[in-house]
């Protein structure tokens, strides 16, 4: 099998979410390069079945739980196995194997705020991590890339999309888009599920039907988020954040097959993009052997059997929730997290059919009227305001069970 050629230095990977979709496409990945990479430790929120078996199978030092309810379950399942593996719980376990000093790299895939800590003591240690959780950008992306140049870290983008802006951008983007001759980034957006479908007809949406995205496996909260195309409004957050964009040099454009991952528009008329099959191992193995590029398993991409790439201007009417991300970004401050909080509450009340789908927007809009953004000087602002936006969200939700009130509407 080919490895890539790192110097014959195995590098030591911990695996932060290893149970869900990233973490289950960076263990292929890594089981496909022994040689290179060695996996120092596991993370999962609950789901010790699934924990204990790739523990099992690639025997880290560390395995993290982070529902301190299971602990009991967990240790009964570890010396069932006679897994040997140490086990860890919470969040100061997972901060410990983030930040440890035999870890090279740190695959953040943490889903949601809880994986904003790890993060943060990953680049605080000197890391390089790789960034699959949207959060952390999104909740406090000033504290995070303060702490990537504080502590010499390296931020490498995971997210198909953002993956692919910064393998289509120049080596001296950090210099200035503008300096680089970089006009403007274009992120593409499958649509989701529903991008034929107008706001009336959304009514009656059901969470199976959500999350049941036409071209990725995802789990289910992003799958929500990809629905809402919240997901597109979080990746022009981190957009910004991570290649230092102004929010009007962020275009965001349908493209249903997911074939083009992102876009960079130039000053010369020129665009350049990264084109692959949709697959998470892809940009993972870039995250993970770069500069170096390796096998990953997936199947060339074969643009005759495509036939042809469609392409189409994204609909703010029937997508509210981008325009509520532009807005957030462009006010500052703590207004991201609190979007994003907001939206967290939204979404797991819609997946407990607790919310209708259209109602998702009025939720986050009323969070963010509600509550005032301030600068964010340290993780407590960014923590108070996530909370603040949450509790929020929940008033609301108790108060309109089970109505649509559209988007706009006093409450």
């Amino acid at each position: 099998m080919l490895q890539i050629d790192l110097g014959h230095v195995v590098k030591h990977v911990s695996l932060l979410g290893s149970t869900g979709t990233i973490g289950v496409n960076t263990l292929d990945v890594i089981s496909r390069h022994p040689d290179s990479f060695q996996l120092f430790a596991v993370t999962a929120h609950s789901n010790v079945e699934r924990l204990a078996e790739q523990c099992g199978r690639f025997n880290p030092r560390y395995a993290v739980l982070c529902d301190e309810q299971k602990i009991e379950a967990c240790q009964q399942v570890f010396r069932r196995r006679n897994i040997s593996t140490e086990l860890l719980f919470g969040s100061e376990g997972l901060q410990r194997i983030a930040s440890d000093p035999r870890v090279d790299i740190v695959m953040a895939a943490i889903v949601g705020a809880a994986g904003l800590k790890p993060t943060l003591a990953a680049a605080r240690a000197g890391k390089r991590v790789l960034l699959a959780n949207k959060e952390a950008l999104v909740m406090s992306g000033k504290l995070l890339m303060d702490a990537v140049r504080e502590h010499d870290a390296e931020l490498l983008p995971i997210d198909s999309e953002h993956n692919a802006i910064f393998q289509s951008l120049p080596v001296n983007f950090s210099q200035g888009l503008l300096q680089a001759g970089v006009k403007r980034i274009i992120l593409t957006a499958s649509g989701g599920p529903f991008r034929n479908m107008k706001q009336p007809d959304l009514e009656s949406v059901t969470p199976a039907q959500a999350v049941k995205h036409p071209n990725w496996v995802m789990g289910k909260k992003i799958s929500v988020d990809s629905a809402t195309m919240m997901n597109k409004g979080l990746e022009m957050i981190e957009a910004c954040w991570l290649f230092d964009a102004t929010p009007d040099q962020v275009e965001i454009l349908i493209h249903p097959e997911s074939i083009v991952h992102s876009m960079v528009r130039y000053r010369d008329g020129s665009v350049i993009a990264q084109l692959s099959n949709p697959d998470m191992r892809i940009p993972i193995a870039y995250g993970l052997g770069y500069p170096a590029r390796m096998d990953t398993g997936v199947a060339d991409l074969d643009l005759a059997a495509i036939g042809k790439l469609n392409f189409a201007a994204l609909n703010d009417d029937q997508f509210p929730c981008v325009n509520l991300a532009y807005q957030a970004m462009a006010t500052g401050g703590t207004a991201t997290a609190i979007l994003n909080g907001a939206n967290e509450v939204a979404v797991d009340s819609f997946l407990k059919e607790a919310l209708p789908f259209r109602s998702i927007p009025a939720v986050i809009e009323f969070a963010l009227r509600e509550i005032a953004a301030v600068p964010v000087r340290e993780l407590d602002d960014v923590l108070r305001a996530d909370q603040a936006a949450r509790a929020a969200a929940a008033d609301w939700i108790k108060t309109h069970t089970r109505a649509s009130i559209p988007l706009g509407v006093s409450t």
